[in-house]
């Protein structure tokens, strides 16, 4: 059995998703000096970001029909997102990893499945969103970035 928010419902949530940012980004900035971002964090961030490309995904298929114009930007607006998104990704794997992980767990595989978390957890989703983008865009579209793991 699956629930589903009511549509009317949804918006309470987005705005919670975004006091909880903004919370945490000020938090981030009360602390001195500012630590830098580790790896849990961001997997955290690149969570929240593959959220937000799923529901710009959404909108712009559902807005394009009857207002092209704008269903154009948000298709814009997702394939921006998608390259933040990437990069977030391959800032991930450019973190040292920790003692317990090895070199070898920070790095990336496309080829094999990564062998734990956080790793494995950053590595799939980005799979799975990377699928999603390739269907709805050109490579032109996403030049100059690329969606490849690098070390």
């Amino acid at each position: 059995m699956t629930f589903r928010t009511p549509a009317d419902d949804a918006h309470p949530y987005l705005r919670a998703a975004s006091a909880g940012v903004r919370h945490h980004t000020r938090a981030l900035t009360r602390t001195t000096p500012a630590a830098p971002a580790d790896r849990v964090h961001l997997d955290v961030l690149h969570a929240h970001l593959t959220s937000l490309h799923h529901l710009l995904d959404h909108l712009s298929e559902t807005t394009r029909p009857p207002h092209p114009a704008a269903g154009r930007h948000l298709s814009t607006a997702h394939t921006l997102l998608w390259q933040a998104t990437a990069e977030i990704h391959l800032a991930f794997h450019l973190l040292p990893s920790s003692a317990a992980e090895g070199a070898e767990a920070s790095a990336c595989h496309p080829e094999r499945l990564p062998e734990g978390p956080p790793v494995l957890t950053i590595c799939q989703r980005h799979l799975a969103a990377g699928h999603s983008i390739r269907r709805k865009t050109t490579p032109t579209d996403l030049r100059p970035h690329t969606t490849a793991c690098v070390r």
